[in-house]
Formats: C-alpha cells, sequence, structure tokens
C-alpha cells in the first residue's frame, strides 16, 4: 500500500511520520509502544485504510527516525501527551480516533485525559493506566515460567547483570510467551526490537518489560478514568504481557467502554489475530464517527458534553 511520509517539527524537534490511505470517513493516528521502540511494529494497522481511513504513524520523540533530544528532561508522560496534540493539530488531522498500543496506550489515556476534545474514539491495543499493578501481574507470569528460567533471571537480577546473555535468553522466553507468540517474528515487529531507543526506554521504563525503574513506573490514572467520555474500546490478548486482569479494571473504570481480549495473542493481537482485530476495530470506530456525527472539526464544549459512549460489552 502507498504511504507518504516525511519530517515535521513538533515542539522544536523534528518527527518522522508516514501516512496511509484518504480521511474520506475519519483520521486515525497511531501511538506506537516503548517507550523507545519505532512505528514499525504497528504497521498492519495500515489495513484500517482500507476501510476509508486516513491512517498516521510516527516516531515518538528520541525514537526510530525522529530527532533525539539534548534534554533528556523532555522525555516525560507530560511532554509525549503535547507532542501528540502538537503533532495532530501541525498536520491538520482534525479530530481522530486515536489508537495507542503498551507504553502508546497509557500515552493515549493520558491524552485523552488532557485533550478529550481533539478524539472521535479512543482504542488501547495493551495499554495501561497503573503501571505498579501492570508490573505485578507481569511478576506473576515470570513466576510461572518453567523453574529453571524463572531461577535464571531472579539470579542475574539480584546481581544487577541486565546484559547476560543467559539472562537475556531468559527475557526472550518471556518475551515468546507474552509479547508475540507468532513462531517467526515478523520483520516490523524485530525491527522495531533491534531499533528501540536505549535511551528513552531505559529513562522511562527500565533494562526490559517486566523491570519498570524508569521514571513512568509510579504513574497511574486510576482515579481519573471516570472522565473519559469519549467512545473507548479497550483490547489485549489473552496471554498480554498486559494482562486481561489489567484491561478489565481499566474497562471497569471507564464507563460505557468496550472490552475485547483476543483469545489466541499476546500482546500484538493485530499481527497474532490480524483479520478478527482489524474487523473489531474498523467496526468500533465506524460506530463512533456516526456517533459524533462524522465532524472532522474539534466540537464546541457543549456539543462535546453530548457525546455518549458506546454501551460496555464484557
Amino acid at each position: 500500500m502507498a504511504s507518504q511520509e516525511g519530517y515535521v517539527e513538533v515542539l522544536g524537534h523534528n518527527l518522522f511520520y508516514r501516512i496511509f490511505g484518504e480521511p474520506r470517513k475519519g483520521t486515525i493516528l497511531c501511538l506506537h509502544g516503548g517507550p523507545g521502540a519505532t512505528h514499525d511494529y504497528l504497521l498492519p494497522l495500515a489495513d484500517l485504510a482500507r476501510g476509508g481511513y486516513r491512517v498516521v504513524f510516527y516516531d515518538q520523540l528520541g525514537c526510530g527516525r525522529s530527532e533525539l533530544p539534548k534534554d533528556r528532561g523532555l522525555l516525560m508522560v507530560e511532554h509525549y501527551t503535547d507532542e501528540v496534540e502538537e503533532l495532530r493539530k501541525t498536520l491538520r488531522l482534525g479530530r481522530i480516533h486515536l489508537i495507542g498500543s503498551s507504553w502508546g496506550g497509557q500515552l493515549a489515556i493520558s491524552y485523552a485525559l488532557k485533550y478529550q476534545g481533539s478524539l472521535m474514539s479512543l482504542v488501547t491495543v495493551g495499554g495501561y493506566h497503573n503501571v505498579l499493578m501492570m508490573f505485578e501481574e507481569m511478576q506473576r507470569m515470570k513466576r510461572e515460567l518453567p523453574p529453571e528460567i524463572y531461577r535464571t533471571l531472579r539470579r542475574y537480577e539480584e546481581m544487577g547483570d541486565y546484559e547476560n546473555q543467559e539472562y537475556l535468553r531468559g527475557v526472550t522466553a518471556f518475551y515468546r510467551k507474552h509479547l508475540c507468540t507468532l513462531k517467526e517474528w515478523p520483520l516490523e515487529v524485530q525491527y522495531s526490537l533491534d531499533h528501540t531507543s536505549k535511551l528513552v526506554y531505559e529513562t522511562m521504563n527500565g533494562p526490559n518489560e517486566f523491570t519498570i525503574i524508569g521514571n513512568t513506573r509510579y504513574w497511574d490514572a486510576s482515579d481519573r478514568l471516570g472522565g473519559i467520555k469519549v467512545p473507548t474500546l479497550i483490547l489485549g490478548g489473552e496471554y498480554d504481557e498486559v494482562s486481561p486482569a489489567v484491561a478489565r479494571d481499566m474497562h471497569r473504570r471507564i464507563r460505557g467502554s468496550k472490552l475485547v481480549i483476543f483469545r489466541r495473542s499476546s500482546h500484538m493481537p493485530f499481527w497474532e489475530e490480524r483479520k478478527e482485530f482489524m474487523k473489531v476495530v474498523l467496526t468500533f470506530i465506524s460506530n463512533a464517527g456516526a456517533q459524533a456525527g462524522n465532524h472532522s472539526h474539534i466540537p464546541s464544549r457543549s456539543r462535546r458534553g453530548k457525546l455518549k459512549a458506546e454501551k460496555a460489552t464484557n
């Protein structure tokens, strides 16, 4: 599928973007995970362009082909939240359907809490609202690994040796079960993993997915989720490293949200159950667009107050 790509200056830094399709029915903006990964592993979402949507990807600050900041202090949830809004305005995207994967799901929630008027709908995929809750669930999943793998992980973690090859093999075993269950990882997934910004990832997260010691460790939006009123779809996988328990808690807190757990997937259902995933998302955003009147402009305060979320389903 053909795409447009280029660079745009956002908050003083150049960010790489890629666009598929035309906005006949609206625009979908996709937020990649990490923090620090690249947009490439999300490229299956370009399938949504066939439904009549413009699908926009970009590499966040310090990630992929985007500029690496000199100021490490910018690597904070708050900066990335404002970055999404400035990108939306600079590219003149209008009101958007926002899809966030993993850390991108956390970012999407942060964005919805601050810039809800810019949204047509919100979709999280393996996203989370409470980092400590996610962390505790990952520790449980780690304990459920084969005993010899778990003992290896614990031994090197106690030593603080996160680069030892034996330890990294244990990390890979976890990823094969809870990050992507496909026997052959797609090239785009491997590319994003290989090109993850170490500076961004370690500053905000830590040395790996289940060792969270970065500046997002205590981020918790649980008590604010009730303020999200736009149609919201929460997606996850049965074997997701961001466990279904996290997804269900988010669903419970966002009134009117819809929850779908893909039974044969882990953290990347857009790869693992691609056809069904696209069907679910297209149906949801189509309904959300119709519900919002399918207007691309930002509504007045009075109109925003009338938007209703989709009826919750389990």
